[in-house]
């Protein structure tokens, strides 16, 4: 490794390190030998003193070399400069691990952040496509209706017409969106939404001739008190 070429300013020191222990390993340097001056190894690695005294620091603390005043750095154990090498490697593939998880982990998050859009769009075409299929009917409620002074709950009128109660025309005004409590009135104008097949059920439902549904005969049976206020 010359030159330091693609070493980032923060590793340049651990990447030097690593060099010179790789050519202790290998027998360049011999045990008690000098390695070069760190001037010279400065301008070696084209890089500063200060990078220099780092890198032969970290290989110091290691037991790889030794620093004597008055002689300069001089290679201590070829071993050592062994385990150095295999620590470094180790650290650098579990490196390589955390990146790729940090990779892996943020393309995760663009195919969760995608597959979110795709469910709305999904939804929004889906609930789009059943709002196509509905349509606005209108049914009177007679008098003679058994669903009167009963409420849109206990008359279960959307679950055994399959319609929906968006609005009730009362006398001069509208009620829209009525609640479950709301009671169905003699004169009433139910506003449904409901597909088209739907609309000869629900005015059976409200003539009280919808003699299919089990307990039906007992669900108009008399008892409940009229509600409504005319």
């Amino acid at each position: 490794m010359e030159q330091g070429q693609g070493w980032t300013s923060s590793a340049r020191y651990v990447a030097i390190a690593s060099d010179l222990a790789a050519r202790i390993a290998r027998g360049e340097y011999k045990e008690g030998e000098k390695v070069l001056g760190r001037s010279s190894l400065a301008g070696r690695y084209s890089v500063s003193p200060e990078t220099i005294r780092r890198a032969v620091s970290l290989l110091e603390e290691m037991g790889v070399v030794q620093v004597i005043a008055g002689v300069g750095v001089v290679v201590k154990s070829r071993e050592a400069a062994k385990a150095y090498l295999a620590r470094v490697g180790e650290h650098h593939a579990l490196q390589e691990i955390q990146e790729r998880l940090s990779v892996l982990l943020r393309e995760k998050s663009k195919l969760e952040t995608e597959i979110n859009r795709l469910l709305e769009e999904l939804l929004d075409y889906t609930f789009r496509a059943s709002m196509r299929l509905q349509k606005i009917h209108e049914i009177s409620i007679p008098s003679t209706s058994p669903l009167v002074g009963k409420t849109l709950a206990s008359s279960e009128f959307r679950a055994r017409t399959g319609a929906t109660v968006v609005g009730i025309q009362r006398d001069n005004r509208i009620i829209f969106s009525p609640g479950a409590e709301t009671p169905i009135c003699a004169g009433d104008l139910l506003i449904i939404v409901a597909p088209d097949e739907v609309k000869e059920r629900v005015s059976s439902y409200v003539a009280g001739t919808l003699v299919e549904d089990k307990g039906f005969g007992s669900f108009f049976d008399p008892g409940g008190t009229d509600t409504c206020v005319n």
